[in-house]
C-alpha cells in the first residue's frame, strides 16, 4: 500500500491531468454540470455492479471514474467562482467532525445504532442541515432504496417496532389486503396495496438486518444466469424458446440450479 505522501501526490497528479484536459481537450472543455450528470449516474451504477460482483480490479477502476467526476464538478465550480476541490474536502471534513462528537468531542457512543440515532439529531442542528427527519432522503432515490432509508431514519428517532417479530403480522395483513383488492379487480386500489405490501417486506428485511436492494439484485443475477442457461441450451438444440414447453424449460432451470 502507498504512504500518505504518495496518496497526496497521486491526488495532485489527477488534479493536474484534469486541469490540462479542461484546457486542451475539445470534449472536456465543453462539459457542464448538466451534461456530466447522466454520465455520473452511469459511473455510479458501474461501480455498484463491480461491488455486487466483488470484482476488485473493476472496483478500483470504477472508483477512479467516480472520483474524476467529483473533481470535474469541483473544477466547474472553481471556474464559476463558487468553490473548488479544497472547499469540497474541507466542508466534508467539517461535517464529519461535527457529526462525530463521540470521536472529536465529549459525547459517547458504544454501538453503531447509537451513532445513527445521534446523527439524526445532529443533522437537525446543522446550519444547512435537514429541516425535518425525512427531508434528507432524496426525492430521486429509487423507490426500494428510498423506502429503506425512510424506515431507517424513522427508526433513528424511535419510531419502529419494539419486537422485530411483530412485523410479520403487518406483512401478512398487507398481503391479505392486496389479495382482496386483486380479487375485486380494482387496479388503483391494488396498486396502493401492492405498495403497502412491498413497504412492509422492506421493513421486515431492515429489521432482520438484510439489505433488500442487495438481496433483490442477487436474485436478479441468479435469474439471469439460470435463464441464460435455458436460452443457451435452446440454441444448441436448435429449438427457439417460444417452441419449448414449460416442462422443458423447468428441467433446464433445475439443471442450472444444480450447477450453482
Amino acid at each position: 500500500m502507498h504512504t500518505r505522501e504518495e496518496k497526496l501526490e497521486a491526488f495532485g497528479r489527477l488534479l493536474d491531468v484534469l486541469d490540462r484536459l479542461r484546457k486542451e481537450c475539445p470534449w472536456d472543455k465543453k462539459q457542464t454540470n448538466e451534461s456530466l450528470r447522466p454520465n455520473t449516474i452511469e459511473e455510479v451504477f458501474e461501480l455498484c455492479d463491480a461491488l455486487i460482483k466483488n470484482d476488485k480490479q473493476n472496483i478500483c477502476k470504477e472508483l477512479g471514474d467516480v472520483i474524476m467526476h467529483v473533481m470535474f464538478y469541483a473544477k466547474i465550480g472553481e471556474e464559476m467562482g463558487n468553490f473548488d476541490i479544497a472547499d469540497v474536502c474541507n466542508k466534508e471534513a467539517d461535517k464529519l467532525i461535527f457529526r462525530h462528537p463521540h470521536v472529536y468531542g465529549e459525547a459517547t457512543a458504544n454501538s453503531a445504532q447509537e451513532v445513527l440515532e445521534s446523527w439524526e439529531q445532529i443533522k437537525l442542528k446543522e446550519k444547512d442541515g435537514n429541516k425535518s427527519v425525512l427531508s434528507g432522503v432524496p426525492d430521486a432515490l429509487p423507490s426500494l432504496i428510498k423506502a429503506y432509508r425512510i424506515q431507517e431514519k424513522a427508526r433513528n428517532v424511535g419510531f419502529d417496532w419494539e419486537d422485530k417479530q411483530d412485523v410479520w403480522a403487518k406483512v401478512h395483513e398487507e398481503l391479505a389486503e392486496l389479495e382482496a383488492e386483486l380479487e375485486r379487480g380494482d387496479k388503483e386500489k391494488s396498486t396502493h396495496e401492492m405498495g403497502d405490501f412491498l413497504f412492509s417486506v422492506i421493513n421486515a428485511a431492515r429489521l432482520y438486518k438484510l439489505n433488500p436492494d442487495n438481496a433483490l439484485e442477487h436474485t436478479n443475477q441468479k435469474f439471469i444466469r439460470r435463464f441464460n442457461y435455458i436460452e443457451e441450451h435452446s440454441i444448441k438444440a436448435g429449438k427457439p424458446l417460444k417452441e419449448m414447453t414449460l416442462a422443458e424449460m423447468d428441467e433446464l432451470w433445475n439443471e442450472a440450479k444444480k450447477q450453482e
